[in-house]
């Protein structure tokens, strides 16, 4: 069985990664959606928030599987037994990152193969990170991310405002 892990913040998750979920679910017999902790980063919503809001946005795939994670990402691919990881590139400019990742995954567990899925062209300028400024000045984000999404990041804006 073919497994691989698609981590990532996923705060929150867009349209942009449900789409490169559904390639990934093609491809292999499994995927897990490994939602990061991230705390550094400072999300806006926590872990367990985003694990749900990606449950929920995933439903309709029956071949994946969402979990937190505050680990190394190859412990949690040994932990999973998965083949490697799926990571996604929007534009060149993701294209570095990436492949620094990929090398350090690949010097700290060399059998961890790192795979690159590109989005719909017309979901590539999509980011978490805009979507939340958008949010939060009272933007409309329906086009960016699930109806379930856009009311968890409108409740979460009012809840910060209050």
């Amino acid at each position: 069985m073919k497994r691989v892990v698609y981590p990532g913040t996923f705060d929150p998750i867009t349209n942009g990664h449900i789409d490169l979920v559904q390639r990934a679910s093609k491809l292999f017999d499994s995927v897990v959606i490994a939602v990061a902790a991230s705390n550094r980063k400072g999300p806006l919503f926590t872990l367990e928030e985003r694990v749900s809001l990606a449950q929920k946005a995933l439903s309709h795939l029956n071949n994946i599987e969402v979990c937190g994670f505050d680990c190394l990402l190859k412990d949690l691919v040994e932990e999973k037994q998965a083949y490697g990881v799926v990571r996604g590139l929007r534009a060149v400019s993701d294209f570095e990152y990436e492949f620094q990742l990929a090398n350090m995954n690949r010097a700290l567990a060399p059998s961890m193969e790192s795979l690159f899925l590109t989005p719909a062209e017309h979901l590539s300028y999509i980011s978490s990170s805009l979507v939340k400024e958008i949010a939060s000045l009272g933007g409309d984000v329906s086009k960016f991310v699930p109806e379930l999404v856009k009311c968890a990041l409108t409740d979460k804006y009012n809840e910060l405002k209050a």
